[in-house]
């Protein structure tokens, strides 16, 4: 599996409140590879999306995927990412290292804003972790 397609959302209901994250990856011939939903405790939104970008990447790397095309509806994250905002919260600069550090280890990646229509998977993901959260632990 050289390259894969990631969908990635993280929320919380509050902000911060009861977050979730979740994760669909896809291969190139849009067969499901992972889909992955988590409860993560009380975070504030922006946290939940790098939440959720990093353990997507984390999968993609596992797999040995080289190149991965990812997709979120945060702006915030994605515009950092990409170098086209600075990342000034405190909270939010060890994320975006970690998220970095898994970026690094692929040959290569898009990254790409989308609506919240083009990620509708993602988003449901992440509303059934944040559901589950009184049957897990955190």
């Amino acid at each position: 599996m050289d390259k894969l397609i990631m969908y990635a959302d993280g929320g919380s209901r509050g902000n911060p409140g009861d977050a979730g994250i979740g994760v669909a990856i896809f291969d190139e011939k849009k067969n499901t590879v992972a889909q992955i939903s988590r409860y993560i405790g009380t975070q504030t939104n922006n946290v939940a999306e790098y939440y959720a970008l990093i353990r997507g990447l984390e999968e993609v790397v596992s797999l040995g995927a080289g190149h991965v095309d990812i997709y979120m509806d945060s702006e915030l994250v994605v515009k950092q990412i990409k170098g086209e905002y600075q990342v000034k919260s405190e909270g939010l600069k060890p994320l975006y290292e970690i998220a970095r550090a898994y970026l690094r280890a692929l040959r290569g990646y898009s990254i790409s804003h989308i609506g919240r229509n083009g990620n509708k998977l993602a988003d449901k993901l992440a509303n059934n972790g944040m559901d589950s959260k009184d049957s897990q632990i955190v």
